[in-house]
């Protein structure tokens, strides 16, 4: 009994740390106005580094973490990461200009990468195979709904209290799951055997990330594409150094034997360049194009996230009926069909349709996102839980910013830097549309990825036999 008691807790713990990051992101996005009036002259480019450090500062440390976690510990980086969450917290909340917030975010994105790099690693380690699907369910259900409360809490707290108090908030929230966390969870899940830290490799991932999404944010600038380059050039070096490094930071080895591994995460990597921008892209529509006010709006954009929220749970439990290759690859098939129908959107299109639009993308989603990290934490070795938890979340991130990264050169190309006014605006239609349409075909090539994966079955059977015979 005192074994299923302690596992409810570390779900426990692990889905209230999971609702903490995408609140956060889909709250502040709310509050990005009135912080633009409480600091007159603040622009809109400064504004938006308010989100995208939180991003950049996560993609970026959350699998040396992972790996640092594997090593030393990973209850002391969840706790140490719900620490800094705090702290930053706070910081955000007394902050007295928009660079001090700026900064105050990156210090949370550093505290969200020990969190991202180890809760999946924990919760997983304690579940056995045959229940991952559900409690990994389970959490991307909370985290859906983090998603999908952030706007409406995140309004109603700007408007009545002001927009530092959702930092205020989660800096209570996350004091309390710290406190919980110290107090209950008694696992460290440490592997020592691991050795010795890549510190060069390390350095190299940090460059590398950082200049990819840099550039990606400052396209279709050249220096954007100077620094996307040189992250590419460093990535030819990364590798080459990891295949030949006995302790590497990403165990490029892994990637290349182990196709499960390899493609699971090409899907998570596509899925989330082709649907992360569904919601901003449509939010322009909604308002721009067909005149809705603010809450209109948002009431039918939290159609997807309350449908993922709801369905996650089972979409879960059913790969661990089902092998998880066929449930994530037709939850890819449903995003398809929900971007190529948002394709053929026009100022006219009824509101069912677009309505219709984001229940196959939530649903779709559902059916994805569950079996395929299900798939990734399966298809490796319990020491390796780190890094794999770390993978999922660099996937979830670095396509996070690809896919604002695309819909903003597009806006770029057509429109170039002007100022939007509601009414008709066909270089803002058009470019709608064939964001849609790159994310269309996108998505078909993550569903290619999700099928090539092999079966996860295949590849569990002999894992947990082999090493209790040494």
């Amino acid at each position: 009994m005192a074994e299923v008691t302690d596992k409810r807790l570390i779900l426990l713990i692990t889905c209230m740390s999971a609702f903490i990051t995408p609140f956060l992101s889909s709250s502040i996005n709310i509050a990005l106005v009135s912080i633009g009036k409480e600091f007159p002259g603040t622009d809109e480019i400064m504004l938006g580094w308010v989100v995208t450090a939180f991003l950049l500062s996560a993609a970026i440390f959350v699998v040396p973490f992972g790996r640092i976690a594997d090593i030393f510990g990973r209850r002391k980086f969840f706790i140490a990461g719900l620490g800094v969450i705090v702290v930053s917290s706070f910081l955000c909340f007394i902050s007295n200009s928009v660079p001090v917030l700026v900064a105050s975010r990156a210090i949370e994105g550093f505290g969200a990468a020990m969190i991202f790099g180890t809760a999946m690693a924990i919760l997983t380690a304690a579940y056995p195979a045959k229940e991952r699907g559900k409690v990994l369910g389970i959490n991307m259900a909370v985290t859906y709904t983090g998603l999908s409360l952030g706007p409406v809490l995140g309004g109603l707290i700007t408007q009545y209290l002001g927009w530092r108090y959702i930092y205020g908030g989660i800096m209570v929230f996350a004091l309390i799951i710290t406190l919980l966390a110290y107090l209950l969870i008694k696992d460290e899940w440490r592997y020592p055997e691991t050795e010795k830290f890549d510190l060069p490799g390390t350095a190299l991932y940090t460059v590398m990330l950082f200049s990819l999404m840099y550039g990606l944010t400052e396209v279709p600038g050249a220096h954007g594409f100077a620094l996307i380059a040189l992250g590419l050039l460093i990535m030819i070096v990364f590798f080459w150094w990891e295949l030949r490094n006995k302790n590497p930071i990403l165990k490029v080895s892994v990637l290349r034997k182990n196709t499960v591994f390899m493609f699971s995460n090409l899907a998570a990597l596509i899925n989330y360049s082709a649907t992360f921008a569904v919601s901003f892209l449509l939010s322009f529509y909604l308002q721009y194009i067909r005149g809705y006010d603010y809450q209109t709006a948002g009431i039918i954009l939290i159609a997807a996230p309350i449908i993922q929220a709801v369905f996650s749970p089972l979409t879960g439990r059913l790969s661990d009926k089902v092998e998880p290759r066929v449930v994530a690859s037709a939850g890819m098939g449903l995003c398809v069909l929900g971007l190529a129908l948002f394709a053929l959107l026009t100022p006219e299109t009824p509101l069912i349709l677009v309505i219709g639009g984001l229940a196959f993308i939530g649903l779709g989603f559902a059916l994805f996102s569950s079996p395929n990290t299900s798939a990734i934490m399966g298809s490796v070795e319990k020491r390796d839980l780190g890094v794999a938890s770390g993978m999922v979340s660099t996937m979830r991130l670095i396509g996070q910013v690809m896919s604002l990264g695309i819909a903003m050169l597009l806006f770029s190309l057509y429109m170039g830097r002007i100022e939007l006014i509601p009414g008709p605006n066909p270089a803002l239609m058009s470019s709608i549309q064939t964001a849609f349409i790159v994310f269309a075909v996108l998505c078909v090539l993550g569903l290619i990825a999700s099928v090539m994966r092999g079966d996860l079955r295949k590849k569990e059977v002999p894992v947990p036999a082999a090493p209790q015979k040494h």
